[in-house]
């Protein structure tokens, strides 16, 4: 028998248990601040993503050409597709446009701790505010989903930049430098020896002296201090746009969350102002466990109208390690409230009591394997039904049947006429 292909899972109901925990927690919380939902394809042309990041993507991509001819890729992330709904219908959709979505995306890459090549994300986006507001609320949002799902102060923190004072930063220093090749190389600074790093800010075009300036400004633990050296308008606007977003984010309550960390780059070159990354304070998980930021350009880059733009993607993988080893990965799976038993000609009944416990909202299973007395028995132990209900022609010829509470082990005969009025029966009330 075959295995799944190399960096995609099976997930089994104990497995898929948590995982809808945390998906649904998310997406509720999302919804509660007013990000509808929305469907994308699995699909889109190739050309999509070449156009975003040069033709070397490809190699990163599940791309084929199908039956047609067209050139296709299993879609790897979600912002180009999301730029191209908003692109097709923008004059018609109220702003901010507010939108979330769950599903899988597909990458060709090594798989590693918490990485596949098949994965799950739930990306929540904004359109359509510049404001710091926008920035904190997606902040707020997202250390919600956390605290609801068990996690405390302890257990993460956001670790938040900007793009423009990166920018401006390097742009203060008299050389010609590669800004996008200098934050990329930021954004690898925890991954790479500090030899390496530097190597990468002299090649982006800056000095040894320089590069070593640029690091010591990039370790300030706050931003009034970073204003001491700000020159040009460009890093001044970025250093008070993200105080801002501090103190929205105070007034939302999720400030304690928030650290400023200015070496958090991002590797997107699509990022424009506000970059943040959730991390595991306790450093269990090795590396960042999610993050968002500003794409204010990225519609316009798509032949739309200039609109701001700011989101977060959380990645299950990550954040199931996150909560794992925290101790709150939820431990849910499909509980069956009762189990119907049948002995003998007695399926009509059975079938009547089932499917009103069904109608009032109870999971509740019964036999479809015509199976014997114990073999129903056991299959109910091993489903873990909390209470069976034993529908024998014996007890039905006195219009009864039993309940047995399987915690407990004990029963006891009960009136049907009272089961068929009782939306929720249990040995505990007939007792």
């Amino acid at each position: 028998m075959d295995d799944p292909i190399k960096g995609f899972r099976d997930f089994y109901p104990d497995e898929m248990g948590p995982r809808r925990a945390v998906i649904d927690t998310i997406e509720a919380v999302s919804r509660r601040y007013g990000y509808r939902e929305i469907g994308t394809p699995a699909l889109e042309p190739t050309q999509l993503y070449i156009d975003k990041s040069g033709e070397e993507i490809v190699e990163e991509l599940y791309s084929f050409t199908d039956q047609g001819g067209r050139e296709l890729a299993l879609t790897p992330e979600l912002t180009p597709t999301v730029a191209r709904m908003v692109v097709a219908k923008q004059q018609a959709l109220s702003k901010p446009i507010k939108w979330r979505s769950t599903r899988p995306f597909w990458r060709y890459e090594e798989p590693q701790q918490g990485r596949f090549r098949e994965f799950y994300q739930t990306n929540v986006d904004c359109f359509g505010s510049a404001e710091p507001m926008a920035d904190a609320e997606i902040l707020a949002l997202t250390a919600n989903s956390l605290t609801a799902l068990g996690l405390d102060r302890e257990s993460f923190e956001f670790r938040i930049s900007h793009r423009d004072i990166l920018g401006g930063l390097l742009e203060s220093f008299d050389a010609d430098v590669d800004v996008g090749g200098a934050i990329r190389a930021v954004d690898k600074r925890e991954k790479i020896d500090l030899a390496t790093y530097y190597e990468l800010l002299e090649d982006s075009g800056l000095t040894t002296e320089q590069a070593s300036t640029f690091d010591e400004l990039l370790a300030v633990e706050s931003l009034d201090e970073l204003l001491e050296y700000a020159e040009g308008d460009r890093l001044r606007s970025a250093i008070t746009n993200l105080q801002d977003v501090f103190a929205n984010a105070e007034e939302l309550g999720v400030r304690q969350y928030c650290s400023l960390s200015l070496d958090t780059a991002r590797g997107l070159d699509y990022y424009t102002g506000t970059v943040f990354e959730c991390f595991d304070s306790t450093g269990s998980v090795s590396r960042a466990v999610f993050g968002g930021g500003r794409y204010d350009e990225l519609i316009e880059g798509y032949g739309g109208q200039p609109t701001p733009a700011v989101g977060v993607a959380f990645g299950h993988a990550t954040l199931a390690l996150l909560l794992d080893n925290a101790g709150v990965l939820p431990d849910e799976s499909l509980q069956t409230d009762y189990y119907v038993l049948t002995v003998g000609e007695t399926r009509a009944v059975a079938t009547e009591i089932v499917q009103s416990l069904r109608k009032n909202g109870h999971v509740v299973e019964t036999d479809i394997a015509d199976r014997s007395f114990g073999s129903q028995m056991g299959y109910a132990d091993s489903i873990g039904a909390e209470t069976v209900i034993i529908v024998g022609e014996r007890d039905l010829e006195n219009d009864e049947v039993t309940i047995k509470a399987m915690d407990s082990g004990e029963q006891t005969t009960v009136p049907l006429a009272a089961i068929r009025e009782d939306t929720s029966p249990t040995y505990d009330d007939y007792a």
